[in-house]
């Protein structure tokens, strides 16, 4: 057993509005199985790089171990897969990773393999059979799920169920309940470590935020009736004063030395009044003073909105015997189903049996195809694609070349947790889940029949996710989805397509 201890960790980049750790203090065990939540674009993998050394900071992180990350960089994918192991790691044994990849369900033939040629599942195991091998290492593991089928999820959550020594960057809250056994939490003002898995510390947390939010009503209850008595004190400290010192004290001095203890009975009681209306401004300050304290790691995800347009026919789409073809390739055959209007649809199956190609034949992309698809005519389409790669530049430029509303699109932003800084950080330089919810953002401020979103979650924070859950639960949008996510899918779909 060792411990990483990290004491009063203060980092920001050059440039940067604020910092993105100030005075941050924690201690975790070496042993533990930690799962990293936390919003995008608040420090998660900023956090993993500082362990790693890549960046100064202010504050220390002392521990005995050394670490490895993944998913590690792969300069030429094009080499066959044993040799990409060795580039990695020289002095691997091939008998611990053929170990690790049996436990991984992999046939230890993929090594032999172009990298390239592997599936995203295989390529993700195949990291982290090398990785584990070294056994003594402690693993910074960022989003291995991004592009994982269901079937692979699940055999890769048993996989690291079964090790230790890790900290798992992930978004998907079943995967997470399933191998961790501590939460490492990147709130809003600090970092929290908590025994247990997602759901113990989801379940803490909403516990915690309605005290914080009990406690902030009783705060604004009290701060309000202590300026109300702090008023009244005034009025009447203010009215013994002016005894003292106006027309009565003038009544007192023509009287002479006989009022002198009259004079000096005023002064006591205006003396003992000023010093009460002193302590309860001192007891309103240090009311806020507490109240300001609180709701401080409160993530307050605003409800999401959604416009969609009602079509006449029933059926939009019909899909009968459909089989795919890229050059003399079948991708996929025998698929048949029909999206309803209200219908919420997902395409399930493993990664390449061909839900992205059936997205884009329905899109109008030339495949060549065999069977029957039919789409309702004036079908009005939002697309959501999993690759976005493609957005760069400014979001001005994105707003105009998309002609969408940007008083709408920066709002729906802003309740995806956007700050009014990112709006002007050019978008290839954000992370993975703003990028997501860009995409998202735009789809929601379009008109449509038919949402069609590819694995739209990747990436995105447990907040988000929940956010856009509770929006499809309300307003109930005609929708085709592609989408790894199981506690997602449980709760938004209403008919399954499994490939």
């Amino acid at each position: 057993m060792s411990l990483i201890n990290v004491s009063g960790l203060t980092f920001y980049y050059d440039g940067s509005y604020d910092n993105i750790f100030e005075d941050v203090s924690f201690q975790i065990d070496t042993n533990w199985k930690l799962g990293f939540i936390g919003r995008n674009g608040k420090g998660k993998t900023t956090f993993l790089n500082l362990l790693l050394g890549k960046y100064e900071y202010k504050g220390t992180i002392s521990t005995s171990v050394e670490f490895d990350y993944f998913p590690f960089q792969i300069k030429d994918k094009d080499k066959n897969t044993i040799d990409i192991v060795e580039e990695v790691y020289p002095e691997y044994e091939f008998w611990k990773i053929c170990r690790e990849l049996n436990l991984l369900n992999v046939d230890a033939d993929v090594l032999y393999r172009s990298f390239e040629t592997l599936s995203n599942g295989e390529q993700t195991k195949v990291m982290l059979a090398v990785l584990f091998s070294k056994e003594n290492n402690f693993l910074l593991i960022d989003e291995p799920t991004n592009h994982l089928d269901m079937e692979t999820r699940i055999l890769v959550k048993d996989y690291l169920n079964k090790k230790k020594g890790f900290i798992l960057v992930s978004h998907d809250r079943s995967f997470l309940d399933g191998c961790i056994d501590h939460v490492l939490s990147l709130n809003k003002c600090n970092i929290e470590v908590m025994q247990g898995n997602f759901s113990t510390w989801w379940e803490n947390k909403q516990r915690q935020d309605a005290y914080e939010l009990a406690e902030n009503e009783k705060l604004k209850k009290d701060i309000k009736r202590l300026e109300k008595a702090a008023k009244q004190s005034k009025e009447w400290a203010d009215k013994v004063e002016s005894t003292k010192i106006g027309k009565g004290a003038q009544k007192l001095r023509d009287k002479g030395d006989a009022c002198i203890d009259s004079r000096a009975y005023i002064g006591e009681k205006s003396r003992r009044m000023q010093q009460r209306r002193k302590n309860l401004e001192n007891r309103q300050e240090k009311a806020i003073e507490e109240k300001s304290g609180l709701l401080k790691n409160i993530d307050s995800a605003e409800n999401l909105k959604i416009i969609t347009l009602n079509h006449h026919k029933q059926a939009l789409v019909t899909v009968e015997n459909l089989a795919l073809f890229y050059d003399d390739k079948c991708v996929c055959k025998n698929i048949n189903f029909t999206i309803n209007n209200g219908d919420r649809v997902v395409l399930s199956g493993r990664n390449g049996c061909g839900k992205s190609s059936i997205i884009k034949k329905i899109l109008g992309n030339e495949i060549r195809f065999e069977g029957k698809i039919e789409i309702a005519s004036g079908l009005k389409i939002s697309y959501v694609n999993q690759d976005t790669s493609s957005l760069k530049g400014n979001l001005k430029k994105f707003i105009v070349e998309n002609d969408l509303d940007e008083s709408l699109f920066k709002a729906l932003l802003r309740k995806l947790d956007f700050s009014r800084e990112q709006f002007e950080k050019k978008m290839e330089d954000y992370s993975g889940g703003q990028k997501k919810k860009v995409l998202i953002a735009k789809s929601l401020c379009e008109q449509a029949h038919l949402y069609i979103w590819d694995e739209p979650l990747n990436f995105i924070d447990v907040f988000s996710r929940m956010q856009i859950e509770k929006l499809i639960e309300e307003f109930k949008p005609t929708m085709l989805i592609v989408e790894h996510d199981k506690s997602f899918v449980d709760k938004v779909v209403t008919k399954n397509i499994c490939m």
